[in-house]
């Protein structure tokens, strides 16, 4: 004995929590990229310090004419002066 299927379109609706459950999971899941491009971007700038090979210098005047007291130089190149220093 074989029972006969009707293929008709489903009437009825989605119940409201389908709906509900499958926008927190988007919501969810869209929470979850954005704090993987922040992770993998944060890991890039750690990389990138940890990598770094520059030679930090620092400079007291002792008989260089022109320099400040407490300069900072990054390859030769000046990126800052320590506040308050009167010798290094």
């Amino acid at each position: 004995m074989s029972k006969t299927m009707t293929w008709a379109q489903a009437t009825t609706a989605r119940p409201w929590r389908a709906t509900l459950l499958y926008r927190v999971a988007a919501a969810l899941r869209a929470a979850s990229d954005l704090a993987d491009r922040r992770a993998q971007a944060l890991a890039q700038a750690r990389e990138a310090a940890a990598t770094f090979a520059g030679t930090v210098e620092f400079h007291a005047v002792h008989g260089e004419a022109g320099a400040p007291e407490g300069a900072l130089y990054v390859d030769g190149v000046l990126v800052g002066v320590t506040e308050g220093v009167t010798r290094l």
